[in-house]
């Protein structure tokens, strides 16, 4: 008999760690070769590790929810043959990509005759503590010392299951006159926020504070589109499919972008370059079941309404079903985002890093508005868009909100390069 330590692989990409989001098997559990052992998250996708050997799981390296450094430990398998199995060689197949974040499943502990873990120990006195920004964003809140606390991970490294091990900070009592006389409907509920949840967190908030939003809205008047859009599913409907409004918002940020460039570019604030893409990869904003996914729209010029809407409703599909790929949810160049019915008269949408614009479709409602000289019921319409004030000009902003409604208010021109 001998033991199999599979470690952390090296996905690519540059990637340095990853985060547990679900184990597939559990201790004492027979496996067979290439079957699944766990799923792990980069910023991109779920990636599944396969087992490139057959024996009984010993111990598992981490809980679901813990950030794992690439060659850190994942799991201890038992072994038949120890010659045939090399203690601390990785998995012999590249792991798989999944499309979609699989649902966490709770840790589980190690069967009784797993190796001890290592000793865990603080960061030795004036040096730095290796920690995730997340978790020392979390420390902070929490009000504890990371100096103070044993890092578990490699090379000591904090994990989150080392931040939850300390004590709570204490909290104030609550005065005689908040007291509350009625027992609560239910009791308070803590949400570890693991996987694509986590990572639509940290992206936001990576956004928010690395980018000066500028929000800029402007009433659309969409009476005429919505009469032509109308018109076009009474013809074409049956034979091309029915058109929603997202195609026709596409075509028309793609012709809006053709004369303000600076729009459709992404912005590595690092490097300090704005690069200016040549064709509009939108991306469009979908709510799963999962959490918030930003499937791409590919070269969305190079299609006609009808290919454009077939693809917008084929990755929305996907990305609900968990079968979108890992190449469709990476390459945007400007994201359009949009909650329908549900839109609101006014949003702040948030950008999605690093594109340095998003345009945002509030609903449509029927509203009394002046048309020479008398007042008439029109289909109105906001578009609450956001910019990178770092690159765009406020100026600039407008008039590209403007030559949207330009486009929009007369919809001829949609077809009109």
């Amino acid at each position: 008999m001998g033991i199999h330590v599979i470690r952390m692989p090296d996905i690519g990409e540059g990637i340095a760690e990853v985060e547990l989001v679900a184990w597939r098997v559990q201790p004492g559990e027979v496996v067979a070769e290439d079957q699944i052992l766990a799923d792990v998250m980069t910023d991109k996708a779920t990636v599944e590790i396969p087992s490139p050997v057959v024996g009984t799981v010993l111990a598992l390296g981490g809980e679901v929810g813990q950030v794992l450094a690439v060659g850190a430990e994942l799991i201890r398998i038992e072994v038949a043959d120890a010659g045939g199995a090399v203690a601390g060689k990785a998995p012999a197949k590249a792991p798989a990509l999944v499309p979609a974040p699989m649902a966490a499943a709770p840790a589980l502990a190690a069967a009784p005759r797993a190796v001890a873990p290592a000793v865990a120990s603080a960061p030795p006195a004036g040096e730095r503590p290796i920690a995730s920004p997340a978790l020392r964003r979390r420390a902070w809140e929490l009000g504890i010392d990371l100096h103070a606390v044993a890092g578990s991970g490699p090379g000591g490294r904090i994990m989150q299951a080392d931040l939850d091990a300390q004590p709570a900070r204490a909290t104030p009592a609550r005065a005689p006159a908040q007291a509350a006389a009625v027992a609560p409907a239910r009791a308070d509920e803590q949400i570890r926020i693991t996987g694509l949840r986590r990572r639509i967190a940290q992206k936001m908030q990576e956004s928010k504070r690395r980018i000066p939003h500028y929000t800029y809205v402007e009433e659309i008047d969409v009476t005429e589109l919505e009469a032509l859009r109308a018109r076009l599913n009474d013809k074409h409907g049956a034979t091309c499919g029915r058109l929603t409004l997202l195609p026709l918002l596409a075509r028309a940020i793609v012709l809006a972008v053709g004369e303000f460039p600076q729009i459709n570019a992404r912005f590595d604030d690092e490097a300090g370059i704005v690069t200016r893409v040549a064709a509009v990869h939108l991306g469009i904003a979908t709510q799963t079941g999962a959490g918030l996914m930003v499937p791409v729209l590919r070269d969305a010029g190079a299609r006609d309404l009808w290919a454009n809407a077939t693809e917008i409703a084929r990755l929305a599909e996907a990305a609900r079903s968990g079968k979108v790929l890992r190449d469709e949810l990476t390459g945007s160049t400007i994201t359009l985002t949009s909650l329908g019915a549900l839109g609101g008269i006014v949003s702040t949408p948030v950008i999605n890093h690093p594109e340095v614009a998003i345009v945002g479709v509030n609903r449509i409602v029927a509203r009394p508005v002046i048309r020479d000289g008398a007042i008439v019921a029109r289909q109105m319409m906001n578009l609450s868009s956001s910019f990178d004030h770092r690159v765009v000009d406020g100026v600039h902003a407008a008039q590209f909100v403007q030559a949207l409604r330009s486009v929009l208010e007369c919809p001829a021109l949609l077809f009109v390069d």
